[in-house]
């Protein structure tokens, strides 16, 4: 069974576009997240869900 872990991110109306898709990158590239999914709401507002594998470690001995 795989778990995941998520954080959302939120971009303002004035955030640019190179920024959202630099920070996103930076996440992924870094933080080994994956875009899950990207809601744009009234005003502008883009709210992100990028999600991670939690890998557990088990004893071995």
């Amino acid at each position: 069974m795989v778990e995941y872990e998520f954080r959302e991110l939120t971009f303002l109306r004035d955030s640019s576009r190179s920024f959202v898709r630099q920070t996103l990158t930076d996440h992924a590239e870094y933080g080994h997240w994956e875009l899950v999914r990207v809601r744009l709401f009234w005003g502008g507002i883009r709210k992100v869900v990028l999600r991670r594998k939690i890998i557990r470690v088990r004893r071995t001995a």
